[in-house]
């Protein structure tokens, strides 16, 4: 891939696609994390005199405009992280979007409004995404592809506009990839990959794939319940997916195979109900009473867990151990988190959820070797499937 110091930019509007996707209360952004993560690329071009045009989407305002999703919001925000002014264009392509794009002065910086409020966008007709594409590129004279989050999505700002104008990776893309390199190519021995959050059947490639390069799979959260399950034991009300329980079956029959050490809750923490405030007791994960839900790993797990990235040398972390957004079912989470800090190893938190847990328990960012801006994209890279974003920029 190009990178940055490939693109004479110097004067030029370049398009920079980024991952701006953040979460909303209203109009308050109440987690920074990608816009932080997107400054280091936009600040390299302006510094070298671009005229930045940033592009990003938003939710899922499924190709209309919606007030809800704006990035108007963002664009505040991301001007006091440039500490200059950055322009808003209230449209994608329309005369507002022109407007602001040809106001721009060398090293300066414009954004345009939601990409998915136009539904060419993510469009699966090709010539309704190429149209689209072709008004997007319009607008620039280079582009640079900087928003990991959505490399996986056969989008048009992601896909399509690469291939109509000179373009190279920026530096969070560069870095996301050379992190995923190193977890699929060579890693440091042992190499423990840890899987939480809701469901089984949203990391069934993931953990095929991961089954034949790593020593130990730590398996939590609520997909741990359908492991439990599948070994037969009673799980009560935890979250279940019954038609994936075969799946699972095989899954335990290729570790043991394989000499992977698949790693599951001992204890967890079973509630009445799914609550913030729910009454709940430690019980023995293979003895969930039939009333209860688990919604954390229990103390021994954490223990358990811990132990278990004490002596690892690269580590992976997709998914949280609980409903860490309960504080009361954080700990598992918490748990995990420190042990990975603790470890001394190299250590990936997969984004998503997991990005989200570190910084809402306040947990050191540094701490962690890498984390990445896109669960989604990540998950698909170490799944061996070929991303449309990254295979674009390549071209």
């Amino acid at each position: 891939m190009r990178t940055l110091d490939d693109l004479d930019v110097k004067g030029r509007r370049v398009l920079v696609r980024t991952d701006l996707n953040v979460p909303l209360d209203g109009e308050r952004i109440t987690d920074d994390g990608r816009i932080r993560a997107s400054v280091p690329t936009i600040k390299a071009l302006t510094g070298k005199g671009a005229k930045v045009v940033v592009c990003a989407h938003l939710g899922r305002p499924k190709g209309q405009v919606n007030p809800e999703y704006s990035l108007k919001p963002v664009a505040v925000r991301l001007g006091e992280l440039l500490d200059q002014d950055v322009a808003f264009a209230a449209d994608v392509v329309g005369e507002s979007a022109r407007s602001a794009v040809e106001s721009l002065q060398d090293g300066q910086v414009a954004l345009l409004e939601n990409l998915r409020f136009e539904p060419g966008e993510d469009s699966k007709d090709d010539a309704a995404r190429g149209a689209f594409a072709e008004k997007l590129a319009g607008l620039a004279e280079l582009y640079v592809g900087d928003g990991f989050g959505a490399v996986h999505r056969k989008h048009a700002s992601v896909y399509d506009v690469p291939k109509l104008l000179p373009h190279a990776a920026g530096g969070l893309v560069v870095a996301e990839v050379e992190v995923l390199k190193t977890l699929t190519e060579d890693p440091e021995r042992p190499y423990v990959v840890v899987l939480g959050g809701a469901k089984v059947s949203d990391k069934l490639g993931v953990i095929a794939n991961l089954l034949t390069k790593v020593d130990r799979l730590l398996i939590g959260g609520g997909m741990a319940y359908t492991f439990l399950k599948a070994q037969g034991h009673e799980v009560g009300n935890s979250l279940l997916q019954e038609d994936q329980l075969d799946q699972v079956r095989g899954f335990i029959e290729q570790a043991a195979a394989r000499g992977v050490e698949l790693v599951l809750p001992v204890d967890v923490l079973a509630a009445v109900t799914f609550a913030a405030d729910a009454e709940h007791e430690v019980v023995e994960a293979t003895a969930i009473p039939a009333d209860r839900e688990g919604l954390d790993i229990g103390p021994r797990t954490r223990e358990l867990f811990a132990a278990n990235l004490a002596d690892a040398r690269t580590v992976f972390w997709n998914g949280p151990m609980g409903v860490f957004e309960f504080d009361a079912f954080s700990g598992g989470t918490r748990a995990v988190a420190e042990a990975l800090i603790a470890s001394g190893a190299f250590t990936v938190v997969g984004g998503g959820d997991s990005a989200a847990a570190v910084r809402k328990l306040e947990l050191p960012e540094d701490g962690f070797s890498h984390i990445s801006t896109g669960g989604g994209a990540s998950l698909e890279y170490l799944e061996g499937k070929t991303l449309p974003g990254l295979a674009a920029l390549e071209e």
